[in-house]
């Protein structure tokens, strides 16, 4: 039997999951597997925080200030004698969120923007893609340190910047798509069956965009984390006494001679957490494109 036909069991149900299928391909990456391991840790940790950290992440202790790691602190105690496992469990949540606000907002908008972009094309496309052309030519860390400067140092407005600088990726992508799309015969159909343009983009050229938006969102969280951590460890993103991993180290790294701990655990968690998703991402585009897995699917 091919590899690309499904078995069916007794009661019907088909077999899951189908060789040939892109879970099927997924799973059998191992990079995938990895990455995507990381991730669900991480994700799961921000879940379930509130009952995998064994302190209060803000609770003070001056009596054990600055203690070593131990079985009763396993990540060692801050200057406050805050339990610094607690407080990096819960930074995983505050960078979840970051990561997942960013992505929405610079990809919802990103993408619709480009599509509108891509199939409608004329001037409306040269201006879009004109001002988008401008916000890449800052890099982003600068452009979101100054714009997070200019906002006002604050978590929400660090979300803000950041998102503004991600933007132009996904309108770039999205209207590559939709250059493609819509010489596409059901485009054709549509336009001529009398369906405005709005219509046609979000019922058609935007869903026929998501494969690669998705990838290409999963390889943009792990450096949104990143430039969210830098704005928080030079002051211009989540301010004391939120469990932030950038903030952590911002006021650990005073400490990092003699109170090593203070600073390095929540650094490593940046790095496993920025190099899982860099990782999925990876194998998610070797999946989704026909050109790098052959025409497997």
């Amino acid at each position: 039997m091919p590899w690309s036909i499904r078995k069916s069991g007794i009661d019907g149900r088909k077999a899951w999951p189908v060789p040939g299928s892109a879970l099927w391909l997924l799973l059998r990456n191992p990079s995938a597997v990895a990455g995507g391991g990381i991730v669900l840790f991480m994700a799961l940790m921000a879940v379930l925080a509130p009952w995998l950290a064994p302190y209060d992440p803000n609770a003070l202790n001056l009596a054990a200030r600055l203690q070593a790691p131990s079985l009763a602190h396993w990540f060692g105690t801050d200057e406050m004698g805050r339990d610094l496992l607690s407080r990096v469990v819960f930074g995983a949540r505050v960078s979840l969120v970051i990561g997942l606000v960013v992505i929405i907002l610079a990809g919802g908008l990103g993408t619709l923007a480009g599509a509108s972009a891509g199939y409608l094309g004329g001037r409306f496309d040269n201006v879009v893609m004109r001002v988008m052309d401008v916000i890449l030519s800052f890099p982003s860390l600068v452009l979101a340190m100054a714009l997070a400067a200019a906002l006002g140092p604050s978590l929400k407005n660090a979300i803000l910047a950041v998102a503004f600088t991600q933007v132009p990726k996904f309108a770039r992508l999205a209207r590559g798509e939709a250059l493609n799309i819509r010489e596409r015969l059901f485009i054709k159909a549509a336009r001529v069956s009398g369906f405005s343009a709005p219509w046609i983009i979000t019922r058609h050229v935007i869903p026929n965009c998501l494969a690669t938006i998705m990838v290409l969102a999963t390889l943009t969280v792990g450096e949104t984390i990143l430039v969210a951590a830098s704005l928080s460890f030079i002051g211009l993103g989540a301010q004391p006494p939120t469990p932030e991993w950038g903030a952590i180290i911002s006021v650990g790294r005073k400490f990092l001679l003699d109170q090593w701990w203070y600073p390095t655990f929540p650094g490593l968690f940046i790095v496993l957490t920025v190099v899982g998703y860099n990782i999925l991402g990876d194998a998610l585009r070797d999946v989704f494109d026909p050109r790098l897995r052959g025409g497997r699917l």
